[in-house]
């Protein structure tokens, strides 16, 4: 009898259990969500693939977090795919940072093209602040004749004894 009493708790426990499980938003989520199941899988082999090359027992588990590039990508990618399954559960949409990168891209191409353009230079600064006018320069005073050769000797002479 004690048997049978034992037995019927722990059925109407299970189905407690399940009710409650059925019940509670994030294993509906889980369950429901594809996108959110591969993350959470994802976090999980990349954790056990980090947490498999620590414990080999060179060095332990420091040496291999500080100087093993793969536990590290392991690690980072474990973080990554829990960070984008909590933010699923919450119900945050990713972040779109398509406009802002586009503008950064273009303002950057955009230098770049003026500073190795001499062309594009020139038509720029012509649309800015009017084309360039051509200046010849004509002297509004007339030259002074040439001195003679014997005055100009005489003048170095006179500087020469000075």
């Amino acid at each position: 009898m004690a048997a049978k009493k034992k037995a019927a708790q722990a059925g109407a426990g299970a189905f407690a259990a399940g009710k409650a499980v059925r019940d509670n938003p994030y294993v509906r989520r889980v369950m429901e969500d594809p996108e959110l199941r591969e993350n959470l899988t994802s976090a999980f082999d990349s954790a056990r693939k980090a947490y498999t090359r620590m414990s080999n027992g060179k060095g332990g588990p420091v040496k291999a977090v500080t100087e093993d590039k793969k536990v590290q990508r392991e690690l980072k990618e474990t973080a990554s795919s829990l960070k984008e399954a909590a933010d699923q559960l919450r119900g945050q949409k990713k972040k779109k940072r398509g406009i802002g990168r586009l503008l950064l891209v273009a303002v950057i191409g955009a230098g770049l093209a003026l500073a190795l353009s001499e062309g594009l230079r020139k038509k720029v600064l012509d649309t800015l602040f009017g084309a360039e006018e051509e200046f010849e320069y004509t002297a509004s005073t007339t030259p002074e004749p040439p001195a003679s050769a014997s005055s100009s000797e005489s003048e170095s002479e006179q500087v020469s004894t000075s």
